[in-house]
C-alpha cells in the first residue's frame, strides 16, 4: 500500500455478487475504459438487475447500446459498487473488464501478478 493505495494488477480476482449468488472470477483492469462491463451470459446466470438504463458504448467493434444494471464486486479485499454495462464478451478472455469509475483508490501496477 502506497499513500493509503492498494496496488493491483492488470488482470485480478473479483467476487461478483448477483442475486442470492456470488462468483469468483478473473477481471481484467482497463484505465482506459470509463466503464466497466460484464459478460451478457454471466450477468444472465447472476441475475443482475433490473436494467435500468441504456448507454451508447464506443469499442474496437463500433458504437453499440447496451444495457446498464448495478453491480457489487470485492476488489482486493474493497467492496465497490457501480453501474456497468451487459456485453457479449463470449470471444473474450475476461468475463469482466474494470474501469475508471472503480478504480479509486487503487494504483495499477503493471508487471504485479
Amino acid at each position: 500500500m502506497i499513500s493509503n493505495k492498494t496496488i493491483i494488477g492488470l488482470v485480478e480476482k473479483v467476487t461478483v455478487f448477483g442475486n442470492d449468488k456470488e462468483k469468483e472470477i478473473a477481471a481484467r483492469i482497463d484505465t482506459g475504459a470509463t466503464k466497466g462491463s460484464i459478460d451478457a451470459k454471466l450477468a444472465a446466470e447472476l441475475l443482475l438487475g433490473p436494467i435500468h438504463k441504456h448507454k451508447v458504448v464506443r469499442s474496437a467493434h463500433g458504437r453499440t447500446l447496451r444495457p446498464v444494471v448495478k453491480v457489487k464486486v470485492m476488489l482486493a479485499g474493497r467492496e465497490i459498487e457501480s453501474n456497468i454495462t451487459i456485453a457479449d464478451r463470449a470471444h473474450m478472455k475476461y468475463k469482466m473488464l474494470i474501469g475508471q469509475d472503480m478504480l479509486e483508490g487503487f494504483l495499477i501496477d503493471p508487471s504485479k501478478k
